[in-house]
């Protein structure tokens, strides 16, 4: 694949965890990834590890809550990598509660960054997908979508990122375009360890106890969910559109 005809993806939240996993294995698929966070200096080692690759890639800055920030963080990867046509939304926040003690900005900082910022981040790639007869959009979901203690916040916007999923297949099909979501179960990460500290657990004994509630018994990794990923942004994936993978390690109920 020329560099002319490499396909560009946005992957947000990339620079640890699932979406620096994500990253790493779009970019060993042949694309060009725009590596985009709220600190475009965090970005650095996913970049570094694209480009050690072989790869291209571009760190951004960016809050994906804030309209005028996306707009111009999907305006300057056109102009520095070239149209975006695969985005996928990982960037999430945990601000996790029981509901009594629960903030408005513990609601509002989580369903900004997820539901908003999935949405802007949308709108703004789409209209290069449309241009190109071709996109692929992935939403990180949870299998908290089914409800978690502590997590209403998190959950509900969870809950709605499968919703505005399986709108974005309908409303986009037509122009070449697929919607899917990705729901991780347990996944070792950043966000895992702060629930584990939250509920007052060594994060070690806390992965030791989940994996003995998983049939295959271990915990999931970033790059198990990358796969997920890769699969539904890929070319192979034209005619599934809509759907919601739970990558869990085995069924939910």
């Amino acid at each position: 694949m020329s560099t002319t005809e490499q396909r560009v993806a946005i992957v947000t939240g990339a620079a640890r965890g699932i979406g620096a996993a994500t990253a790493v294995r779009l970019a060993a698929e042949g694309r060009a990834v725009a590596v985009l966070d709220l600190d475009e200096a965090a970005c650095k080692d996913t970049v570094d590890t694209i480009t050690a690759a072989g790869g291209r890639a571009l760190a951004v800055g960016c809050d994906v809550s804030d309209a005028a920030q996306v707009e111009a963080a999907v305006e300057r990867v056109a102009a520095e990598l070239g149209a975006p046509t695969v985005l996928v939304n990982n960037a999430g926040v945990l601000r996790d509660n029981l509901l009594f003690k629960m903030s408005d900005s513990d609601w509002d900082t989580v369903m900004n960054v997820h539901l908003r910022g999935a949405f802007l981040m949308a709108r703004a790639c789409q209209k290069h997908m449309v241009d190109a007869g071709f996109g692929r959009v992935v939403n990180l979901s949870s299998s908290s979508a089914l409800g978690n203690r502590g997590q209403v916040n998190y959950s509900a916007a969870k809950a709605g990122l499968q919703g505005f999923t399986k709108t974005l297949a309908i409303e986009l099909g037509k122009f070449g375009i697929t919607a899917n979501a990705v729901a991780p179960g347990f996944i070792a990460t950043d966000m895992t360890a702060a629930t584990a500290e939250r509920v007052g657990m060594g994060f070690e004994d806390f992965q030791a106890a989940a994996a003995t509630q998983i049939p295959v018994r271990r915990v999931g990794e970033p790059a198990d969910i990358a796969n997920a990923i890769a699969f539904f942004t890929g070319d192979a994936a034209g005619f599934v559109s809509g759907q919601v993978m739970y990558v869990a390690g085995g069924p939910l109920n």
